[in-house]
């Protein structure tokens, strides 16, 4: 059968600025189905929310499927399955039905897909103990499911006590979700499909897929199982690779600080098999908002085996920093060949008296788009008897960001110079003491959406 399913899939879905995440890499394979004979049956979901274009789209995919299966076994389009292997069909809305049983003629089978109508209720547990109730206990075909649904369960049971009792039984279960008819159950379709669930589901949004979603599957479940798998992920330089996991299969190599190569002898060769690989990895760069994690992704096998993986995206959240004061400006001081020592002239630097520097920064919360903000710094120095002495006021003003929705501000290097003459307390036996200070912050928007009214006089 070849690889038959694939993913690529991060831990998260948003990090902080130099934040780690792990991204996980999965595939599946399956033997030769001309030389395996397998049972397949097709669960297909018939509720009301599949009306129109969906269940257009639907039909034509399941009957693609028939289609290339019928062929690989030797068949031909509008014959029968050879190779001793079955296709049957049960469709499913309140309760499922077996439109068909395991029979080989893709007539019959494109027959009963044609009369499919929608309408009524999803229930996901009827519709997988039907399918169940299909497979031959004697015999020593494969099993397989293929379960395509666009909606959560509503009527029936929890169908995860079914799946779990077919896998027992070695059935395969694989799962297209078409999540753009209100949403389909991600959690309990991967409950329902063989381990790893990234492996052996696939869910769009666009019921224009489903052809492609089918056919895809149906190409690949032909194919024999893969033999010297070779995958090489390059991630971009706004990240890098910070350590590996062993892989349930094969052996993974760091070839630099951005790209793995995970190498596999064979896959699926002589059973349904999967493998997983993991790696995590730290962002360094400075890019933020949504970023595509990839730079590329390549696959190669001996079979040929044509397998995409995705390019998941991942949203940076890098803090919003404003700088109002300028560091000092810095003098150059060169030391020449092997010089012991320099006589250097700086120029007029003017010093009152001993002092120290207060550097202040602050956190500017939920600060909206396009609005820039009036920021006043104000600080004291207290005295032994509480009472306080002015000793600097800042004002600035903060510019304004252009994210999509409201961020912190991270204002820094907000600095103030103290004099040790104008110490609160009068030390004479220290030339560092403490020092007591308070400061306080007034901000607020200086855009606003307010206007006059214009008076007119009538």
């Amino acid at each position: 059968m070849g690889v038959t399913n694939f993913n690529k899939e991060l831990s998260t879905t948003q990090i902080n600025c130099g934040e780690s995440f792990n991204v996980r890499l999965s595939l599946t394979a399956e033997p030769d189905i001309s030389s395996n004979p397998t049972d397949i049956v097709l669960i297909l979901d018939r509720s009301g929310s599949i009306s129109g274009s969906a269940i257009t789209n639907l039909k034509i995919g399941a009957k693609t499927f028939v289609d290339i299966i019928t062929e690989a076994t030797g068949g031909t389009i509008d014959g029968e399955i050879e190779g001793g292997s079955h296709i049957g069909i049960v469709s499913f809305a309140d309760v499922g039905v077996q439109d068909t049983q395991l029979i080989t003629s893709s007539t019959d089978l494109k027959t009963a897909i044609d009369a499919l109508n929608a309408g009524g209720s999803t229930n996901h547990e009827d519709a997988f103990t039907k399918a169940l109730d299909l497979f031959d206990n004697t015999s020593t075909n494969a099993k397989v499911m293929v379960m395509f649904t666009d909606g959560f369960t509503t009527t029936g049971g929890d169908a995860t006590t079914i799946t779990t009792l077919a896998k027992s039984q070695g059935v395969i279960i694989y799962v297209i979700g078409l999540s753009g008819n209100g949403g389909v159950d991600i959690p309990a379709i991967e409950s329902w499909a063989s381990s790893p669930a990234s492996a052996y589901v696939t869910i769009t949004p666009d019921d224009a897929e489903l052809e492609d979603l089918f056919e895809d599957l149906a190409e690949n479940i032909v194919k024999p199982g893969a033999t010297n798998i070779v995958i090489t992920d390059n991630i971009i330089d706004c990240f890098r690779i910070t350590s590996i996991s062993s892989p349930s299969k094969g052996t993974s190599t760091l070839i630099d600080s951005n790209t793995i190569e995970w190498n596999i002898d064979e896959l699926g060769v002589n059973a349904s098999e999967g493998a997983t690989m993991e790696f995590t990895v730290e962002h360094i760069g400075s890019c933020s908002g949504e970023v595509e994690v990839n730079e590329s992704i390549t696959y190669s096998d001996t079979e040929g085996n044509v397998v995409n993986f995705p390019s998941p995206t991942l949203n940076v959240d890098c803090d919003i920093v404003v700088q109002p004061e300028d560091c000092p400006t810095p003098v150059d001081i060169e030391i020449n060949n092997c010089s012991d020592s320099i006589v250097f002239d700086a120029g007029e630097i003017f010093m009152e008296s001993i002092g120290r520097i207060v550097q202040v920064s602050l956190t500017l919360k939920n600060i909206c788009p396009n609005k820039r903000v009036a920021l006043a710094v104000i600080l004291n120095e207290v005295d032994e008897n509480g009472l306080e002495h002015k000793r600097g006021l800042k004002t600035m003003t903060i510019p304004a960001h252009t994210r999509e929705t409201c961020q912190d501000i991270l204002v820094k290097c907000i600095k103030f110079v103290l004099p040790e003459d104008l110490s609160a307390f009068d030390v004479t036996d220290s030339i560092c003491p403490n020092r007591n200070l308070k400061a306080r912050f007034i901000c607020h928007y200086i855009d606003n959406d307010f206007d006059c009214c214009d008076n007119i006089l009538e």
